[in-house]
Order: C-alpha cells, then sequence, then structure tokens
C-alpha cells in the first residue's frame, strides 16, 4: 500500500526553505511547542489532509519550471512522519530533484538509527534548527530537552550531510552571549555546516495564536531588530572561528 502523509498544505515558490526558488510541502503534527512558534496550526497530529507521494511529485510536476530549487519538507515536524519522507525524497532523487529536510531533530533516536540511515541516502540537505542550545531553557522554551537534537546534528555530520543551521535570536530568553559563544562551540564541532542563518524573533503570529483559541506565552515580548541579530550573528560566528 501507498504511504500517505498527513499534510498540512503546500507551498510553491518558496525562497526561504532551501536553496533556490523551492516547492515546499508543510506536514501536519509536531511534540515541541515552541514559545514563539508561528505555525500552532500544524501541532496536533489529527488527520488534516492525506496525500500519497504520487500525488505530491505531481504537484511539484505542475510547478517545476518555477521551483527549480527543489523540494523541501519542513511542518510541523518531518521526522515524525520520517517513512512518508523517506519515500518522497526517494522518488524526488529518482528524477533529480534537490530535497531538502527542515527540522529541529527533536525525534532522532541515538540508539536506534536504521530509519534515519535510510532517510539520509536521499537527503541532500538538512535545515537544523536549534532553538536554545543550554538543556534546561530549552525545556523552558520548547517543552523538550535539546539532547537529541544536538545528537542528531552530530549524526548528520559523522554522515557527511550537509546542513544549514537556523537559530531564532529571541530577547531575553537566548540572546545572552554566553548562550551565542556555547552555540557557536557547538557547531564548530560539526564538519558539514555549510550555513547560518541567525533569525530575529518576530510576534507576527500572535492573531494567529488568536484566532486558535491559544494563549501567545510572549506577547509582551518585543521583536528583535535586526542590528541586533547581526550582532548575535556575530558572537557565534566568532565563537566558531576560534576552534
Amino acid at each position: 500500500m501507498a504511504i500517505l502523509g498527513n499534510i498540512h498544505s503546500i507551498e510553491t515558490c518558496g525562497t526561504v526553505d532551501g536553496p533556490g526558488i523551492r516547492f515546499v510541502v508543510f506536514v501536519q503534527g509536531c511534540p515541541m511547542r515552541c514559545a514563539y512558534c508561528h505555525n500552532p496550526d500544524t501541532w496536533s497530529f489529527d488527520e488534516n489532509k492525506k496525500m500519497s507521494v504520487d500525488e505530491i511529485l505531481k504537484e511539484y510536476d505542475g510547478v517545476k519550471e518555477f521551483c527549480a530549487g527543489g523540494i523541501t519538507v519542513t511542518g510541523g515536524e518531518p521526522l515524525g512522519q520520517i517513512d512518508f519522507v523517506t519515500e518522497l525524497f526517494k522518488e524526488a532523487k529518482k528524477l533529480g530533484i534537490h530535497t531538502a529536510l527542515d527540522t529541529s531533530g527533536i525525534l532522532f533516536t541515538p540508539n536506534s538509527t536504521e530509519k534515519f540511515d535510510e532517510l539520509i541516502k536521499y537527503t541532500d540537505l538538512v535545515m537544523l534548527d536549534i532553538k536554545h542550545i543550554n538543556d534546561e531553557e530549552h525545556k523552558k522554551l520548547t517543552g523538550h530537552s535539546n539532547k537529541n537534537i544536538l545528537e542528531f546534528g552530530k549524526y548528520l555530520s559523522q554522515n557527511n550531510i550537509q546542513m544549514w543551521i537556523r537559530h531564532v535570536v529571541v530577547p531575553t530568553i537566548n540572546d545572552k552571549e554566553e548562550y551565542l559563544t556555547q552555540l557557536g562551540e557547538f557547531i564548530s564541532t560539526l564538519k558539514t555546516v555549510k550555513a547560518l542563518d541567525v533569525l530575529p524573533y518576530h510576534n507576527m503570529a500572535i492573531s494567529k495564536y488568536e484566532k486558535l483559541g491559544i494563549d501567545y506565552k510572549l506577547k509582551n515580548l518585543k521583536p528583535l531588530s535586526k542590528e541586533d541579530a547581526i550582532k548575535a550573528r556575530d558572537i557565534i560566528l566568532k565563537s566558531i572561528s576560534k576552534k
């Protein structure tokens, strides 16, 4: 039987989800509850829209001239549907399509990597979102430990999978110099990191939370300026260059 994905939505001509202009598949379901998440409508694992790999590739084929960068799977949390993502990427690679995975890595299982070993055979790029380098603060921010996330970064590096590291800088939460320095020191241990995206926190999702009846925990927090995001990035890069 065909593996079906639980799909939240599809976006064509995505420009911030990997190299080039991308065809972006948003899967439904995520175990984390990041305080600043801008897609709370993807949290639930309840069924949304079931789609097969063939259906998604057919939709991609209709716009491939405009999405020449390839296919990105994001969410939600793609690793929650690892069998489906693996099958999608496997078929995409047969067609010569570049594949990218945007993930927090939260569902990585260091002691059982068989399914991940299969997935990375067909994955050209992983965009790994590191929310907070400090484990206790990560728990406060997301509801989960960061240990499996960091182990996933190490796993990808050891298996020569290209990575982009993404880090949203949130005022008063993860913008301390010590945290940014520690993040840079960790990144410096990963040999396949090709890019670092340091993104300023914004609160543009507040209206979405209100419509969904969900309390937005950071509603009194002001967005981070681009200038402060650049300063944070410089601190991270400085600690990387020391290694």
